[in-house]
């Protein structure tokens, strides 16, 4: 019932002319990673993330955390540079960013896509 209540209650987001950012957790790791999405438009409510590592194939999904934070543990060594695929809820489509968290990339630090909805 709340859940129903809080869908029927959520207000759109509007950030023209923004890009999603992501925003790496001061706990993330060489074997976790964490983040925050930021400045997303629409319903303002995702369904899916997920993460593509450096020349692979596949997407690993991750797990909302709590709020817009979402996370993956794949308990071993991940390979940068991150893509993160992003599925809305309500309308159901994804956008890609693309190579969006860098080799090197640095916990705490924040890195801005080039996609929005």
């Amino acid at each position: 019932m709340f859940q129903k209540w809080f869908n029927f209650c959520r207000v759109a987001c509007n950030y023209p002319g923004m890009s999603i950012v992501f925003h790496v957790d001061s706990g993330s790791n060489q074997e976790y990673l964490a983040v925050m999405v930021e400045y997303e438009d629409g319903d303002g409510e995702l369904d899916k993330v997920e993460l593509k590592e450096a020349y692979a194939g596949s997407w690993y999904p991750m797990q909302q955390s709590w709020g817009a934070v979402w996370k993956f543990n794949k308990g071993s060594p991940l390979k940068a540079p991150f893509s993160i695929k992003l599925t809305n809820f309500k309308s159901g489509k994804s956008i890609v960013a693309s190579n969006v968290i860098p080799a090197g990339w640095t916990p705490g630090q924040t890195y801005r896509s080039n996609v929005n909805f």
